[in-house]
């Protein structure tokens, strides 16, 4: 893959560490690390990263907005996944996922979901549990030491860093609103990178 067909510059992602991963490496995560450093850490291939972003981006766009559900368990995603459903219009539960919310129709907070978005699949066990119950695709963004059994689709990134998180974000936010033709060049995207992400 060249520079020109990636998402952001290639230095962009770098400096957010997009790419760097955990010292832990699960099987399945094997085949989405390109090389582990000499501190133990694995660092994910960029080329892949940008490759399964701009599929995630494709799927969501298949739903509408208000279809669709982002969980953050983790709070180094909130800003950036809250920032997401602002731009997009998505639902997004930043925080403590409430039980019950997909499966339970009796619940005044019940909702009818399409597709799911998980930050990171453990912390977001029980979003991604309740739509496996509810047989709703789940997308969700996994580090070198996720387990990635009973998703959808994975997006490798480093799924705990508030840059990373950030950039991976207003990038999702971008390609979802062109794919909808809600804007048609990178030039009409109004968000800042600096809104999706943490000082």
């Amino acid at each position: 893959m060249t520079e020109e067909t990636f998402l952001v510059p290639t230095n962009q992602y770098l400096k957010a560490g997009i790419h760097i991963g955990t010292k832990f490496q699960t099987k399945y995560m094997a085949r989405f690390i390109y090389k582990t450093r000499p501190d133990g850490l694995a660092v994910l291939n960029l080329a892949k990263i940008d490759e399964r972003i701009k599929i995630a981006a494709k799927l969501l766009a298949t739903y509408s907005p208000e279809d669709i559900v982002v969980v953050s368990r983790r709070e180094n995603g909130w800003k950036a996944a809250k920032m997401f459903g602002k731009a997009t219009g998505v639902r997004v539960y930043a925080g403590r996922y409430p039980p019950g919310i997909l499966t339970n129709p009796n619940l005044e907070s019940f909702i009818e979901a399409k597709i799911i978005l998980a930050t990171d699949s453990w912390p977001d066990r029980n979003a991604i549990n309740d739509a496996l119950k509810m047989g709703i695709p789940v997308i969700a963004l996994c580090d070198t030491n996720n387990q990635a059994n009973n998703l959808d689709l994975v997006v490798p990134c480093n799924n705990k860093g508030k840059k990373s998180l950030g950039l991976l974000f207003y990038i999702l936010a971008r390609e979802f609103l062109k794919e909808k033709k809600t804007i048609k060049s990178d030039e009409e995207y109004k968000p800042q990178i600096d809104d999706f992400t943490e000082e």
